[in-house]
């Protein structure tokens, strides 16, 4: 449980005072350090918390909102609830050309490290190199990245790799080829093996067997794309 950390945090981010929010839910200021403290509050006054900071009771006491990233959490305080599971509706930030199709956006190497921060500010999308892939189906988004390493082979490093957006996380079938991602390593393409149920994770797996298996939690997880097709070009 979180929801020592979370009210601290989220009382700091709207740059409140322990006094003027103690006022705002109705409790004395010492109440207020009890909770900050790990004292647990009566269902009635948790309920006031979230309604205070606008998100939901689930996020304001089970999931770590300083983990979130800057996009998720104005997500929150625009009454939109917290997604680090990937069960729920996420939000896709897409370009279109001026016929209304879906453009595939590209991401090279150097931007990588914008796009954990930016992928879902139109005004970063917007300014990515964009194109059309006629034979991919028109129901999905999809999106380019440029991977590093040799990690994946015969997928050769620098090599660009189109993936559709997943939705729903718990879909993704174990073995599956995709481009994750993450908070604090950007852009990772490995085969996944699912394992939100048991442990609200993943198991990243390299095709080049010199590199070890490892877990990431799903709360590290921004973004999964399933990988569809990839191609050796050059971007100006």
């Amino acid at each position: 449980m979180f929801l020592s950390t979370n009210l601290k945090f989220l009382r700091k981010r709207k740059g409140v005072s322990q006094t003027d929010l103690a006022k705002m839910l109705e409790l004395s200021r010492t109440t207020l350090i009890g909770y900050e403290k790990g004292v647990q509050p009566p269902f009635v006054k948790l309920i006031r918390m979230a309604e205070n900071f606008k998100i939901s009771l689930d996020a304001l006491v089970r999931y770590d909102l300083t983990k979130l990233s800057v996009f998720q959490l104005s997500e929150i305080e625009r009454g939109m609830d917290v997604d680090i599971t990937g069960q729920k509706l996420r939000v896709l930030t897409t370009t279109t050309d001026s016929a209304g199709n879906e453009n595939i956006e590209m991401v090279a190497t150097k931007a990588q490290a914008g796009y954990a921060n930016g992928y879902g500010d139109p005004e970063f999308v917007g300014k990515l190199p964009k194109f059309q892939l006629p034979f991919l189906s028109k129901n999905k988004s999809y999106r380019c990245f440029q991977i590093k390493g040799d990690s994946m082979l015969p997928i050769p490093e620098n090599a660009w790799v189109t993936g559709s957006f997943i939705q729903d996380w718990n879909e993704i079938k174990n073995g599956t080829p995709c481009i994750i991602i993450t908070k604090d390593d950007g852009v990772v393409f490995k085969l996944v093996y699912n394992n939100l149920k048991a442990e609200k994770s993943f198991q990243l797996v390299s095709t080049n067997r010199v590199f070890q298996p490892y877990s990431i939690k799903a709360e590290e997880v921004l973004e999964v794309w399933k990988f569809e097709t990839w191609n050796s070009f050059e971007v100006s």
